[in-house]
């Protein structure tokens, strides 16, 4: 365990966990990340900690070396399969970054948020951009690392192992519930 302590005004961000993209996580480990992330998000809720649900419908427009997928998406694509309760936080982006262009920053200052818990799909995409984005935005950053997957196993390990320690810590589910006490 990395992770030492949760800050007692800590958020839960679970990025992108929608229908559209936790089918392209199911041979990935994907039931998993939603199941540790539901365990997360009931024991953030039962301290009343913050929950923020985070889709995406959209993406950036600058051109790229990997091809795009192409075509429409199903009607249910963003539908978040863990469904917000009443209090959480719901974010709908167009980056991969939770921050970018969007309220959470606003969200989270307004409840007096120190630090965030990050967990979702892809852990490469768009988990590492909202943690590097909540670093810069001067939050104490953990992730969940069994709550996090990516089709891409390399890009994975890579932000587990080099890019999160530098943003912040890493801890199990059940590390982080003990955690929060």
């Amino acid at each position: 365990m990395n992770a030492t302590v949760l800050d007692p005004n800590s958020a839960l961000i679970l990025i992108d966990l929608q229908k559209g993209i936790s089918a392209f996580a199911a041979e990935h480990g994907g039931a998993e990340v939603i199941a540790n992330s539901e365990r997360l998000a009931s024991a953030f809720r039962a301290r009343g900690l913050p929950v923020v649900l985070v889709n995406v419908t959209g993406g950036a427009l600058g051109r790229t070396s990997m091809p795009r997928p192409q075509g429409e998406r199903p009607a249910d694509w963003a539908e978040l399969v863990i469904p917000a309760q009443s209090g959480d936080i719901t974010v709908t982006k167009q980056t991969w970054g939770a921050f970018h262009n969007t309220a959470l920053d606003a969200e989270l200052r307004g409840r007096g948020v120190t630090q965030v818990v990050v967990a979702g799909i892809a852990t490469s995409m768009g988990v590492e951009s909202t943690a590097r984005a909540a670093h810069e935005h001067g939050y104490h950053v953990t992730v969940a690392s069994d709550a996090v997957t990516d089709p891409d196993r390399v890009s994975h390990e890579h932000s587990l192992t080099r890019v999160f320690p530098k943003l912040g810590e890493t801890g199990t589910t059940d590390e982080l519930i003990k955690l929060l006490g």
